[in-house]
């Protein structure tokens, strides 16, 4: 991931009613192997956060110009109207500000400006940190401050490449959403001028119910069926792992090679009001799995969420209540009878 500009301002917060005081880096740091390794770590813990997912305001959608500050700056810096060190000192300023109204902490505000393949990003996040241990050269045990990149308040990242392409989407942008900090996001949020273009969770939560339907309509056997479950899974896993959303039309591909519009097709004429692009939330993702059971002769497969809609538990009378009958299983069954 070659980095084009990066910075480290720190925000100091002393305890009491001491405001917080921005400490601006004089320069930018030299690119070195730490500072790569320090972007890797933060883009593996950031996409491991809960976020929001959206775009910037528009100017028709604003009441107050300070909404568009934010990316009015950003474009002034990627025009070359101004350089990173002044359009990352206000911003930081700002913060600074947010955080003396919301939180009495002390941190390092990172941003780095970076390609990653064809794509450029800006990143930006608080850094805080925590006591630990080192060895000295004396092989004694010494106290040292270390970054905790686990612990992130604020955090944002822009996919500078769609933002400034022709046909931007509606959600370039991302931003963590601390549910300890509700007032602390959305002051973030307001800071950035965004706004959420795409719920994650209710969108993936979609995308898996439409999945399922979709595998009980072409009735797949047990076998099909999982190994269709396990490919989608393995995808929206992998594009959590690397930040980026799924696309309805390289899922349909990857489910099947033989028809690899047979899904997307599902999910557009069932009219399920998919986004042609959903972030993956992986709190949901990992809630979806299959249960399986097999006892004298009967196999049991079904995905879990159907567990209270299609297919109903009795715990008192240990016993599961299928609502509505696989078709092929429905054959057979009429062929038995009569």
């Amino acid at each position: 991931m070659p980095i084009l500009h990066s910075i480290i301002h720190r925000i100091a917060k002393a305890s009491g009613e001491q405001p917080a005081t921005l400490h601006p880096a004089p320069a930018e740091p030299a690119v070195s192997d730490s500072l790569e390794d320090l972007l890797a770590g933060f883009n593996d813990a950031y996409h491991a956060k809960p976020k929001a997912w959206g775009h910037f305001k528009l100017e028709q959608d604003v009441e107050e110009t300070q909404e568009l500050r934010f990316p009015r700056e950003l474009a002034s810096y990627l025009d070359g109207h101004s350089d990173f060190i002044a359009f990352t000192r206000g911003v930081a300023q700002r913060i600074a500000e947010l955080l003396d109204a919301h939180l009495s902490i002390s941190g390092h505000l990172l941003f780095v400006d970076y390609q990653h393949g064809d794509t450029r990003y800006l990143s930006l996040a608080l850094l805080h940190h925590r006591e630990g241990y080192a060895i000295d050269t004396e092989h004694s045990v010494v106290p040292s401050a270390q970054l905790n990149l686990t612990q992130m308040s604020l955090a944002a990242r822009i996919n500078l490449s769609q933002w400034r392409s022709d046909s931007p989407s509606r959600q370039y942008l991302s931003w963590t959403r601390d549910r300890g900090g509700k007032k602390l996001a959305e002051g973030f949020a307001e800071l950035l001028g965004a706004t959420e273009g795409v719920d994650a969770t209710g969108e993936t939560r979609t995308l898996l119910k439409a999945f399922s339907d979709y595998v009980e309509q072409e009735d797949f056997a047990e076998e099909q069926s999982r190994e269709k479950t396990d490919v989608l899974l393995d995808y929206a896993n992998e594009q959590a792992r690397s930040g980026e959303p799924m696309t309805l039309e390289a899922l349909s591909e990857l489910l099947d090679e033989q028809q690899p519009k047979a899904f997307f097709d599902h999910i557009r004429n069932a009219d399920y009001g998919l986004s042609p692009e959903i972030p993956p939330d992986k709190r949901t993702l990992s809630q979806f799995r299959r249960f399986t059971g097999r006892s004298n002769g009967v196999s049991i497969s079904f995905d879990s969420h159907l567990l209270g809609s299609s297919i109903e538990y009795d715990e008192t009378q240990d016993r599961l209540i299928i609502k509505k009958v696989p078709n092929g299983l429905r054959e057979q069954l009429k062929e038995r009878q009569g």
